[in-house]
């Protein structure tokens, strides 16, 4: 299988490189080349692609990759449970 990337690129959306097979919340394919750009604001008129909004809105996301290893990191949320939110 080939690799596949998914890029957060700064302050912008994710870049995804490699053959993926995308599919709605109804398992209904998208049609996708293999180096598309999914939408991280949540603002594209055109979800779950990128329309530049990001650029529009003043989205900021400029998070890196944690040094810590795989294990040192919460799990994920079991399917059909809310993630955890944080304390006030």
């Amino acid at each position: 299988m080939d690799e596949i990337t998914i890029t957060p690129i700064k302050n912008g959306p994710y870049k995804v490189v490699g053959k993926v097979r995308l599919v709605d919340h109804q398992g209904i394919p998208y049609v996708v080349k293999e180096t598309f750009i999914l939408c991280r604001c949540g603002q594209s008129s055109t979800k779950p692609f990128c329309d530049s909004t990001h650029r529009k809105v003043g989205f900021v996301a400029e998070q890196t990759a944690s040094a810590a290893p795989p294990s040192a990191l919460p799990p994920p949320p079991a399917a059909g449970t809310a993630a955890p939110t944080a304390s006030p």
